[in-house]
């Protein structure tokens, strides 16, 4: 890049490209090399790679790219509804819209801009969103790739509307796994959890930690700040943090699920693990000029397979 580290500039680690749908999408650096797209179609984050150009988030190689449909992988945003429920469309109509970047946003604070590249993201109701939620909102969204290589995502979502309105909200984040028989999930033990292959029935997680040989749909409730997700073949570990987003979602579609999805591959649901810091249970409600803020920092960090030394707090 050129740039010393005291003089870094985020705006010169921020590209607007084209994907091959002829849609802008932006290309965030950090100096030492990792990398994240972000398309203006959903807002989605649909790359974050690691330093040594390794891709870290999952995206099916049947996934349709073209819109109004959202990606099958990488990071879709799921609001106001997360699931299938009410006359919207499965996990809402944002992750189906086109973005606009915001270029009066605030900087960062100058304690926090070493090293950071960033852009900010703008969704507001249109006419056709109004007839299905007859709400006006202003969804803000900041994703942001760090100096040392975290992924965060921020955002924002302001009532602009006459009356309160409520919301459900997830990100749904598909990590890319080496196999997921070998994976496990920690931070999430002891919770209960609504499991939506029971009709949303509700239970207390078992185990000392969640490992998976058959397909998983579950949102656990009131869950810590810090969930790790283990990946004994690769060695690493990711570190996922959140603010404001009480629920964890876990999916992984197994063999079944997997051969009816025509955008997802028949063997792909062992590469992959969704783990959504989420609102699901107790949805937001926002009066009149409130805002809500849901806040999700993605991190890896080398593992061995016991994670006493994570720092999960």
């Amino acid at each position: 890049m050129g740039h010393s580290a005291a003089v870094w500039d985020h705006k010169a680690a921020f590209e607007v490209t084209k994907d091959w749908n002829g849609i802008d999408q932006i290309l965030l650096r950090n100096p030492k090399g990792a990398s994240a797209r972000v398309s203006l179609h959903g807002g989605q984050v649909t790359s974050w790679r690691n330093e040594q150009g390794e891709e870290l988030l999952f995206t099916s190689h049947k996934a349709n790219f073209k819109p109004p449909k959202a990606m099958r992988g990488g990071i879709p945003i799921c609001f106001p509804q997360f699931g299938n429920c009410r006359s919207l469309e499965l996990h809402g109509f944002a992750r189906n819209k086109m973005w606009v970047i915001e270029d009066n946003s605030p900087p960062l604070p100058p304690n926090d801009s070493h090293g950071k590249s960033f852009v900010d993201l703008l969704l507001k109701s249109s006419e056709e969103d109004l007839k299905c939620w007859p709400y006006s909102f202003e969804f803000r969204l900041r994703v942001s790739l760090a100096a040392d290589g975290n992924l965060t995502l921020i955002s924002r979502v302001r009532n602009i509307n006459g009356k309160p309105f409520s919301f459900s909200f997830a990100y749904h984040t598909y990590l890319l796994v080496s196999d997921i028989s070998e994976v496990r999930i920690e931070g999430l033990e002891t919770l209960d959890y609504l499991d939506n292959l029971s009709q949303r029935e509700r239970f207390t997680e078992q185990g000392d930690a969640i490992t998976f040989e058959s397909e998983v749909d579950r949102v656990y409730l009131s869950s810590p700040n810090a969930v790790a997700v283990l990946d004994h073949e690769r060695k690493r570990t990711y570190v996922i943090r959140k603010e404001g987003l009480p629920d964890v979602v876990v999916w992984n579609p197994w063999e079944k699920k997997s051969k009816s999805m025509v955008d997802f591959g028949d063997e792909e649901y062992k590469q992959m693990l969704c783990v959504n810091g989420a609102v699901i249970e107790k949805p937001v409600t926002l009066k009149p000029g409130e805002e809500w803020t849901g806040r999700l920092q993605l991190k890896v960090v080398p593992s061995s397979f016991c994670s006493d030394s994570l720092d999960l707090d």
